[in-house]
């Protein structure tokens, strides 16, 4: 079984209940194949990244294998703008956030409610200077655990998003996307874009960021914000203290 997704954004629980945690959002336009279904609710495996979770049965777009497919082997094209509308021939407005997908709305036997999107669009592989670009369009975004968009982030949301809207797929947790690319010995040989990883006491990786120019540093804790980053990690500057104990810079492109 499969399916996709038709509302802004789906969350994406780690139990199959209303009170469990959110461990991360399904947005518009992202499919995904039902591993576990039960009468209210579907676990489901994202095709993007792999990632698992439960999703309420009410919200989701049953799809059949053939069209499946043809949805991941398509290109994919997504919004390139905090917030945009999909319309249908009614004028019925649906709004979406940056990153969803809109692949499936040049399938007419797929896109049955005759979907339209006249905003902008991100698709191919951007080069690796324009990560930046794309880090920024989320500044100041909240911090939300789980989340993916511009009105609620978490830290390795935020990298993964910035990474996808360039064409780029990575893994969905810190943890994952740690293990990941090429690893440098300082900062001194980072890029704009190479990606820096924090631990906890005990060793554990726990946050991302973006490297900027400059030893700065962008992402989310408390929202998406620019720090300072050196060899003990990110130095706040309004509190004056570090935030963060850097582990390990990797070059992922």
């Amino acid at each position: 079984m499969f399916g996709l997704c038709e509302l802004a954004n789906i969350p994406l629980r780690f139990e199959p209940n209303d009170r469990s945690e959110i461990v991360s959002q399904v947005l518009f336009g992202e499919c995904f194949e039902i591993t576990e279904p039960t009468k209210n609710w579907l676990k489901i495996r994202l095709h993007d990244d792999s990632y698992e979770g439960w999703i309420d049965n009410k919200q989701a777009r049953k799809i059949s294998e053939d069209d499946y497919l043809k949805l991941i082997e398509a290109p994919i094209v997504l919004s390139n703008d905090l917030v945009e509308y999909i319309s249908t021939e009614e004028n019925l407005l649906i709004p979406i956030q940056l990153g969803s997908t809109l692949s499936f709305l040049d399938f007419a036997e797929i896109n049955t409610s005759s979907y339209i999107f006249e905003g902008l669009k991100a698709q191919g592989i951007k080069p690796k200077s324009n990560l930046i670009s794309s880090a920024f369009l989320y500044l100041n975004a909240p911090y939300l655990w789980g989340g993916k968009t511009p009105f609620g982030i978490d830290c390795s949301g935020f990298t993964q998003m910035v990474y996808k809207l360039n064409g780029y797929s990575i893994l969905r947790d810190a943890s994952q996307q740690s293990t990941l690319g090429e690893p440098l010995s300082f900062i001194e040989e980072s890029e704009p874009g190479d990606l820096a990883f924090f631990d906890n006491e005990e060793g554990k990786i726990i946050h991302v960021g973006i490297i900027m120019n400059d030893n700065y540093i962008i992402h989310a804790s408390g929202k998406v914000r620019i720090d300072r980053l050196d060899h003990l990690g990110i130095f706040n500057a309004e509190t004056n203290r570090h935030t963060h104990k850097l582990r390990v810079i990797k070059r992922i492109i």
